[in-house]
Order: C-alpha cells, then sequence, then structure tokens
C-alpha cells in the first residue's frame, strides 16, 4: 500500500469495522450485532473491490476465533459477502432511504441464505419445501432482532462516519483504497 492508501480516511473506515467485530463480543440479544453493517460499511467506502471485502471479512474471522466457529459458517461468510456486494452498489449513493433499504435488504438476505443452511444441514426439518418454511418460520424472531440490529449499527456506523466528515473533512476526501 502508499501513502495515498494509508490516509484518515482509510484507518477511520478500519476503525469503524474494528469495533464492529469488538462489538460482537460483549453481551447482546440474539442476533442485535454489527455483522451485517460491518460488511455494507466497508463495501460502501473501501473504494478497491480487494479492500472492502478483506477488511470485514478478516474483522469477521478474528472475532470468530475468539467467539468459536460451528457448521453454519460458510452461509455466514456468503451472507456477509453478498452485503458488502450490496455495500458496493450503495456506494456514492449513501441517502437515508438507500441506506434504509440497504440495511433491511441486507437483514432479509442474510437471514434466507443462513436458514437455509440451517434447513439443509440440520436433521431438525424435513428436506422439503415446508421443511424449508419450518425453518424460516422458527428463526423468524432472529430475524426481528437481526434488522433492528443491522438498523441500530448502521446508523451508529455511518452516523458516525458522515458527522466525523463533517468535523474532520480529510476524512471526506474520495481517495482509491
Amino acid at each position: 500500500m502508499n501513502n495515498k492508501t494509508l490516509n484518515p480516511r482509510f484507518f477511520f473506515i478500519i476503525s469503524v469495522i474494528v469495533a464492529g467485530a469488538l462489538f460482537r463480543l460483549i453481551p447482546h440479544w440474539p442476533n442485535f450485532t454489527p455483522i451485517a453493517a460491518m460488511a455494507l460499511f466497508g463495501g460502501t467506502y473501501f473504494n478497491k473491490k480487494f479492500t472492502a471485502f478483506l477488511i470485514p471479512m478478516a474483522a469477521l474471522f478474528i472475532s470468530d476465533m475468539i467467539l468459536g466457529f460451528h457448521s453454519y459458517m460458510i452461509a455466514v461468510y456468503l451472507g456477509f459477502a453478498v452485503i458488502v456486494g450490496i455495500g458496493m452498489m450503495l456506494k456514492n449513493r449513501v441517502k437515508f432511504g438507500s441506506l434504509l433499504l440497504a440495511s433491511v435488504g441486507s437483514s432479509i438476505i442474510f437471514f434466507l441464505i443462513t436458514n437455509f443452511a440451517v434447513w439443509i444441514g440440520s436433521p431438525y426439518y424435513p428436506q422439503n419445501f415446508a421443511g424449508l418454511l419450518e425453518s424460516y418460520t422458527a428463526g423468524l424472531p432472529f430475524l426481528n432482532n437481526g434488522v433492528l440490529g443491522d438498523l441500530f449499527y448502521n446508523a451508529l456506523f455511518f452516523g458516525t462516519f458522515y458527522l466525523a466528515q463533517q468535523k474532520f473533512p480529510v476524512l471526506a476526501k474520495v481517495i482509491s483504497h
């Protein structure tokens, strides 16, 4: 990385994502976590696709090393990667409405991917359409907390970055990373 990449904006964005990973380690309601917000924020503000995926994925992986892994991790990381992609589509269009839609949409997509994996990999649900619906129905309380957590953490991350850019104009400069 060159000096243009290692700038205050780059470090601020990384700091927000690392803070998100640390928030996962404190007690919280089930699924009220910053996972989707980390992915959406990184996808939105890192200009290089490689960095947009690498930094949030690394933060997620390191926090998972502390929290522990489970048999549905591939689905979690797939959902996370899709949300980074949604953040990339949000780039240069960060407005209240688009961010709200991206936040709720990310929650739903993450829910659909991870609960599909639970249905496929679990002996608790029949491997038919009724079993899939049963899996999604059983997961609805987690979706509720996921949506609320994503809205909260996206408001926190994007709002903090917006306010920091107002106070420190050097953060507002778009530099390739």
